[in-house]
């Protein structure tokens, strides 16, 4: 029997209640972020309206699932390259995603452990893209700030004879490792200080307690594989001058 909150008046108020919460907290603290938190979470209303009734409508049919699956990852593509200020590079940011990606997903569903449905598609793909697209992000984030505050050490290097690509990963590949704090902070809380959404959706689904471990668990690991991946190709992508932001391009050594 699902346990998911029901839609009505209730609901409405309860949701306004925690944006009117956020709110005023921004006010009080000073962060001046009113606006934008009751922006974020409007949107967020219109567009999961939207995407429910859209993946009702592909759920049936895996190939339809298949597709959605591949707009996540055009959307993910386009907006974690537009975060990072490098929307030129967004064929190589694609790379990058696709390398942790594909291999998890091929895992999944090819050893048969997730059906290759519809319901098995389109929340196991999405938490994995979700998870790579976060993770290419603060990857790209903090190596492009190291590189504008440290441009010297990398001139440096290449003066003590390092070739660019090494002089650039000694650099970036510190802040790299951050990237995989969250991911990382999860799963070793998992189930002591967090129970993450995959965990709470099999249990609102009316799934026992040890289904939902145990989805929790899958997701959990694939995003632990997928974004370690990409946080490695992209920093191999970065030192390659594939994907860097313009006023980067411009100032690194050739």
């Amino acid at each position: 029997m699902s346990q998911a909150p029901e839609v009505g008046w209730l609901f409405a108020l309860v949701l306004l209640a925690m944006i009117g919460v956020a709110v005023l907290a921004s006010r009080v603290g000073g962060l001046g972020l009113g606006r934008d938190l009751a922006t974020a979470a409007v949107r967020a209303v219109v567009q999961l309206a939207v995407v429910a009734l859209f993946i009702a409508a592909v759920l049936s049919r895996s190939w339809a699932s298949a597709l959605f699956a591949l707009l996540m990852f055009a959307i993910a593509t386009g907006t974690t390259a537009r975060r990072v200020g490098a929307s030129t590079s967004w064929p190589w940011v694609a790379v990058a995603l696709g390398c942790g990606v594909a291999p998890v997903l091929a895992l999944v569903f090819g050893s048969g452990v997730v059906p290759f449905n519809g319901a098995g598609i389109v929340p196991v793909a999405g938490i994995i893209i979700g998870g790579t697209m976060t993770a290419h992000s603060l990857t790209g984030r903090r190596a492009f700030s190291a590189l504008r505050e440290e441009r010297g050490l990398v001139e440096a290097g290449m003066a003590l004879g390092l070739q660019r690509c090494p002089a650039v990963l000694e650099v970036i590949g510190r802040r790299s490792r951050e990237a995989l704090t969250p991911v990382l902070d999860q799963t070793r809380t998992v189930g002591l200080v967090t129970l993450p959404g995959a965990f709470i959706g099999v249990l609102l689904g009316g799934g026992s307690a040890i289904e939902a471990g145990t989805a929790q668990l899958l997701v959990l690991v694939g995003l632990l594989a997928a974004e370690t991946v990409t946080v490695v190709v992209t920093q191999q992508l970065i030192a390659a001058r594939r994907v860097m932001p313009a006023d980067i391009r411009a100032t690194l050594p050739p």
